[in-house]
This record gives structure tokens, sequence and C-alpha cells, in this order.
């Protein structure tokens, strides 16, 4: 049976407080609720705090900066912002806290922060990692099948959790992807990725389905035979990084960028990379060409003679 977080009765304090005392209701509530919810997953399983008192400015900020990076729209960042601020007022209220770290947090800027991007070796080393002795993983094969194809596709941790198999086309080198409004679209794929995949799918994924577990198709299955969650990669990203020695704050939305912009850096067009990633707009992408511009630069000074 899978460890409740400390933060669970927490939450569910929280949730009588708002219908109680704040007379919330219907889908306010839910969504209060859900937010705060994922909010304590990330600040337990991947930030490791196991007490009120130990959450800080830097976690809150961190966490914005994910839902951000992940592509959720400003409202609802915005309200997540309000949902974490007003749970924090109620810690203090409730006497589990003195400080609400919530009350100085701004809208994270995206733009003004270059995105996080690994290199080709750091990726190899991170994919490698999670076969390794070191690792003990339960599912080394489908640890390094999710890695594979986040960095073959650059497909969004939400894309990747709600992936069936009838959404691989290995025999043309294809993946077809939902992403957000559930729109439709085709992502190429390597054969290093696809073979990762079948791999998994052979030799782990059978003795990971349950009967009593009902999630038709789906390609990445938890040990309980359940659909692997968002919190469930963040934290096989953190313990890639570690054992390959990456010592910056990775999350799984590296992988996403440094499809993009080692894309770019290949001499790609940015109008396939922005159809690739699932963007509207052309915008969103070109801030991969910022990046993009730092490499041509370290290019310049080290091969041109007066560089």
């Amino acid at each position: 049976m899978a460890k409740e977080s400390p933060f669970a009765s927490l939450n569910r304090d929280y949730q009588h407080y708002l219908k109680l005392e704040k007379g919330l209701s219907g889908h306010t509530l839910d969504a209060y609720t859900r937010d705060i919810a994922n909010y304590l997953d990330f600040i337990f399983a991947i930030q490791k705090v196991h007490d009120p008192a130990g959450i800080s400015l830097r976690h809150i900020e961190d966490y914005l900066l994910e839902l951000t990076e992940t592509g959720f729209a400003p409202a609802t960042i915005a309200r997540n912002i309000s949902s974490i601020r007003g749970f924090h007022l109620f810690l203090i209220l409730e006497g589990h806290t003195t400080a609400n770290p919530a009350q100085l947090v701004r809208l994270p800027k995206k733009a003004l922060k270059l995105p996080e991007v690994l290199n080709p070796e750091q990726v190899s080393r991170m994919i490698e990692a999670v076969c390794s002795a070191e690792a003990s993983s339960r599912t080394p094969l489908r640890d390094k099948a999710i890695l594979e194809l986040l960095y073959a596709t650059g497909m969004r941790v939400s894309e990747l959790t709600a992936l069936d198999l009838s959404q691989l086309y290995p025999e043309i080198g294809f993946v077809r992807v939902f992403g957000k409004g559930s729109k439709e679209r085709l992502i190429p794929a390597g054969a290093q990725a696809f073979e990762a995949v079948s791999n998994y799918t052979e030799q782990e994924r059978a003795d990971l389905v349950k009967p009593t577990a009902d999630t038709g198709n789906a390609v990445f299955l938890n040990v309980r035979g359940g659909r692997l969650s968002r919190v469930s990669i963040w934290q096989l990203v953190k313990k890639a990084a570690r054992l390959a020695g990456v010592n910056a704050p990775v999350y799984p939305h590296a992988f996403r960028h440094s499809f993009a912009t080692h894309l770019l850096e290949g001499g790609a067009d940015l109008r396939s990379v922005q159809q690739m990633l699932g963007h509207v707009s052309i915008n969103t992408t070109e801030i991969y060409t910022h990046v993009d511009r730092s490499f041509l630069q370290q290019v310049y000074r080290d091969f041109h003679p007066r560089g």
C-alpha cells in the first residue's frame, strides 16, 4: 500500500475549511482542492519537504515555474497562486506554522528565464543511469523507455502519461499524441526510442498489468498496474539526474527543452519544431532561438580566428 503524504490530512482539513468557513462548493471547491493536492504532491515527493514549516518561497516558486514550463495558462497559474496563498494562511490560522512564504509570491515570468537545457552527453548519462545496478529499479526497461521517449519526441509529461499502445506507430516511426484541448499531432521518433519502448512492452509491461486495474491500453504502468502519474515521472527524472551526476535542478520539461534546442542547433527550421512541440503560436517556440543563439556564439568563439 502506498505511503500517505504527511500533508494529506491537512488538505482534507483545508477542504472542509473552504466548504464550511468560506462557503465554497461545486467546481470552485474542486479546483482549489485539486490545486493544493497537486502542490503538496510536488512539495512532498519532489522537494522532499515533510513539515509545513519547512516550505519556503523557493519551493513555491519552483512549483509555479514547473506549471509555467509545462504550459499551463496564465489564468490557471494565477488561480494556483491564489489557492497556495489561501492554504498557507489556513496553516497559520490552524497553528501549523507562523510564517506565510506565499505572500511574497509573484507570477513567474517565463520569458525572462531561458529554459534549462541538457547537453546530449547529459541526456545519454541519465538514460543509461536508470538501467544501472545503482538505480535498483524494479522497472529499468520502463524507466529507460520513458526518458528515451521524452527526449525523442519532446512531448509533455501529461501527454506521455496519457499515452496508449494504439498511439505508437513503430513501423512508420511516429507517435500520435493528444495535447491541450485534445489537439492531435504526429511526432516522429527514432529507432532507439522505439527499441526501448519495445523492450519494455515485451519484457516488463505484462508483469505490471493487474486484472483489478482499469488502465485500458496505457503504455506506462506503475507497479500496482495503474497508469503512471506525473509525480512518478518527476521522481524518475530527479533520480536519473542524481545518478548521472547532473547537479543542476532537472525537471521532466528539461527533456522537452533539450529536444527543441538540439533540433535547432542541428539546423531544423522553427516551423517544424513548432509543429512537433504542439505550440499554437510560433512566438512560444521562439524562446528556443535564444538558447540556440548562445550555442552559435560559443561555436563562433571556439572556431573563428578572431572569436
